[in-house]
């Protein structure tokens, strides 16, 4: 695994999209799904489908009596029957895709100079727990929130993506010279 800083982490890769660009394609794929399928983007449903499914090998019982996780399972669902399971697994595909044909492919720790390898991975990780936490809790995840939700002018999803970017300028501030 690479350790590099931020700003040297792939040399001889190609450059990013530009974000406007990226920006409008996601728009237009949000718009194929919800002509194609009729629902919007979410990546934490598939989740915990899929958490759903590995658990109840383990403990079938347990799930199907859980009622965050058994309604999964409801009039003989098989955890496959959601389409935002493929969804995740042509994001996952794609990430590759993108990755080894950018030349943006490997295990690389980025990190700002004023950062240890060690804080970056525990951050990550902290980050992530919270951020599944907050899914959990506000029953869908950004793509699923903003995207879906703000496409659809949903008032929560609103007020989400504004408590979102303002705890990240909030935050931001206190953390800032870990990555300049």
């Amino acid at each position: 695994m690479q350790d590099v800083h931020h700003d040297s982490a792939h040399p001889g890769a190609r450059p990013l999209w530009d974000p406007y660009l990226a920006g409008a394609a996601l728009g237009l794929v949000l718009l194929g799904t919800f002509l194609v399928v009729g629902r919007g983007l979410g990546a934490s449903g598939a989740l915990t489908r899929i958490t759903a499914r590995l658990t109840e090998l383990v403990a079938p019982a347990w799930v199907h009596a859980n009622g965050a996780l058994g309604g999964y399972f409801a009039y003989g669902a098989r955890w496959w029957d959601d389409w935002l399971v493929f969804e995740l697994i042509g994001v996952v595909l794609g990430g590759l895709a993108a990755g080894l044909t950018s030349r943006r492919f490997g295990l690389v720790i980025e990190r700002g100079p004023r950062l240890g390898a060690r804080a970056r991975l525990f951050f990550a990780v902290l980050g992530g727990v919270i951020v599944g936490f907050g899914a959990r809790l506000a029953q869908g995840c950004t793509s699923g929130q903003a995207l879906t939700g703000g496409a659809t002018l949903a008032l929560g999803s609103w007020a989400f993506m504004f408590a979102v970017f303002g705890g990240a300028y909030g935050v931001a501030y206190f953390v800032r010279r870990l990555w300049t």
